[in-house]
């Protein structure tokens, strides 16, 4: 089985428009720790933890305070943690290995395909249900339209959770197109998840007399041609090594693949992408066209090209990580710096019926940020009254320093009071 690293499940231009819309809504111990070992005894009540308060930013010139994306509403699930990240654009940094990788990626296409395609890496990350979902045809019980997954700003709006998002919008005004941004979705926390990362999307257009001149049928023309871009793509980034392709499923390409090359003796899953849906097509106005899609997460693919370990590196502001990268340079090594242990701490509780674990990673992250390097599942069990218990094993581990006890205790503290109130749970 190959390792994933597309992180692709799914392949309104401004935010002034969410501005003027958003009126509907949805859902949405003072005792020893010990820094190397762990614990699972009740903590006596303390005073009540208050999350920082995060402050205004600034989107597409649009101008977007905190309130209008994190609601005191209980059917709205940003947190602060998230709000936080939104308008900084890693990406668009070219000293940064997501912004070095993306460059690498467009200059793959303006080599092979000079000025074919649109570049647009700075269209608000705020769209609409339908743009998120309804206009790549997700489907309306589809797991990934849930609150557990996704994080909606108001019934009506959400963050992206793909870059997919704009395809429907462009496809009216451009025929072939790569759009690059970061993405958000509620997400289990280890070392290759984060709630937010970065996507490159690619879309490319066909007319009848491009496939009829090659004697071939739509379909098959526009997976050739596919197929033949995305393989020079990968030689393009990891030289000269094996590939091979994996029939299967997206809602919106038929038929769809993965792209998988053979790299430091293991495959790797690297993209997914497909043949555009004709339905996606003749909402655009383009019913006599045939397309191909790609997307790609880019720390995934940067993570293995320059030996990234741990995803939430990508986030640091240490010059001792970001000294190591320059522009234009792909694939330089990373040497870590920190050598610092990690911290567990261990919690158990009898869960309800609405429990989820992505709820509780939510929990944690906005306590403890990007301290937590892990929330693992180490023990379960259901008891003679049909009660169930879970006991989850918490990593504190900083990348740029020591962390110490007390602060250890503090967040601890914190993570079991929250977890307490917002998930209602008992803590055993």
């Amino acid at each position: 089985m190959a390792t994933s690293l597309a992180n692709t499940t799914f392949f309104s231009k401004t935010c002034s428009l969410f501005i003027h819309t958003n009126s509907l809504k949805w859902f949405a111990f003072r005792v020893p720790f010990s820094s190397t070992s762990t614990s699972t005894s009740p903590l006596p009540l303390k005073k009540k933890w208050r999350p920082p308060a995060a402050s205004a930013l600034e989107l597409g010139g649009v101008k977007i305070a905190k309130d209008d994306i994190v609601r005191d509403d209980p059917m709205n699930n940003v947190p602060d943690t998230i709000f936080t990240k939104l308008g900084m654009q890693l990406h668009k940094r070219n000293q940064h290995p997501i912004g070095i990788l993306k460059n690498a990626i467009y200059e793959y296409f303006d080599s092979n395909y000079p000025n074919k395609f649109n570049k647009f890496d700075d269209l608000c990350p705020i769209v609409s249900v339908k743009q998120n979902f309804d206009d790549v045809l997700v489907p309306a019980d589809h797991v990934s339209r849930s609150y557990n997954d996704t994080y909606y700003v108001d019934s009506q709006t959400v963050l992206r959770c793909h870059t997919s998002a704009h395809q429907a919008e462009l496809l009216k005004e451009h025929n072939h197109f790569l759009v690059t941004g970061d993405v958000y979705r509620r997400d289990s926390i280890d070392s290759t998840h984060y709630p937010v990362f970065h996507q490159m999307e690619g879309v490319s257009i066909f007319y009848p007399d491009e496939w009829g001149a090659a004697g071939l049928d739509a379909t098959e023309y526009a997976a050739t041609d596919l197929k033949r871009c995305l393989e020079g793509l990968a030689r393009h980034l990891f030289g000269a090594v094996e590939m091979r392709w994996v029939d299967t499923y997206f809602p919106f390409t038929n038929p769809s693949y993965e792209l998988e090359i053979f790299f430091k003796e293991n495959w790797l899953e690297v993209l997914g992408c497909g043949v555009t849906e004709q339905e996606i097509l003749k909402r655009s106005g383009k019913s006599n066209n045939v397309a191909w899609a790609f997307g790609l997460g880019l720390e995934r693919l940067a993570m293995v090209l320059f030996d990234i370990p741990d995803i939430r590196l990508f986030w640091s502001s240490d010059e001792r990580f970001t000294s190591q990268f320059s522009q234009g340079q792909l694939g330089i090594k990373f040497k870590p710096f920190s050598k610092y242990p990690p911290c567990y701490k261990d919690m158990s509780f009898w869960i309800n019926e609405s429990f989820t674990e992505n709820n509780l990673c939510e929990v944690v992250r906005g306590v403890a940020g990007d301290l937590v390097e892990e929330v693992r599942l180490i023990d379960n069990f259901t008891n003679k009254k049909g009660m169930t218990s879970h006991c989850y094993r918490i990593a504190y581990r900083s990348m740029e320093r020591s962390l110490m006890d007390e602060e250890i205790n503090e967040l601890q503290w914190n993570v079991r009071e929250q977890v307490q109130s917002k998930l209602n749970v008992v803590l055993r």
